[in-house]
């Protein structure tokens, strides 16, 4: 993929169809050369087996194609930085998968557009609880629908004017 953005917002998409009700996502530079996401569930989780199968890019759950890119790619892009990926999983829990990138290696790929992924995961999946963390130089900005949600009371996140809002502060906040 061409930015690492678009990964996050697959393996979210992964974790709405699990059934996770909430959705972690840390965006963290550190060791000035380092950037690590992780993105964290509480869907249906995993087997053992299950999560050594998941990095296969000819293994998917799906009915409707028969090969899964997105975790494999998101290794392969951490992998040619001298990064890694983990993932773990337990059934009924929920899974975390905490990828790590050398940010100035030659092949790493932009970190994208981050705003407008959380912008349209809340956009289309108004039930389900974001928190979305980026740390860089020891500050940290967060996001957390579950905050809005309960100011908002029975105002939905999907309304137009609350999505104005909602881009509006993930600008000013993460710019």
């Amino acid at each position: 993929m061409r930015e690492l953005s678009l990964n996050v917002l697959d393996i979210v998409q992964n974790s709405i169809s699990a059934k996770s009700t909430i959705v972690n996502i840390e965006v963290n530079f550190y060791d000035k050369n380092k950037m690590r996401i992780s993105i964290t569930d509480d869907g249906c989780g995993m087997n053992q087996e299950q999560v050594m199968k998941v990095i296969d890019p000819f293994y998917t759950t799906r009915k409707t194609r028969k090969v899964g890119l997105g975790i494999p790619l998101f290794k392969m892009a951490a992998e040619l930085t001298g990064g890694s990926l983990v993932i773990r999983s337990l059934p009924e829990k929920g899974t975390h998968i905490s990828a790590e990138f050398v940010t100035d290696s030659i092949d790493m790929t932009p970190l994208g557009d981050m705003n407008s992924t959380i912008l349209l995961l809340v956009r289309c999946n108004p039930d389900v609880d974001f928190v979305y963390s980026l740390t860089k130089d020891n500050d940290k900005r967060e996001f957390n629908t579950k905050e809005i949600r309960e100011i908002l009371g029975e105002v939905p996140l999907d309304h137009p004017d609350v999505l104005e809002w909602i881009d509006g502060y993930l600008k000013e906040q993460f710019a």
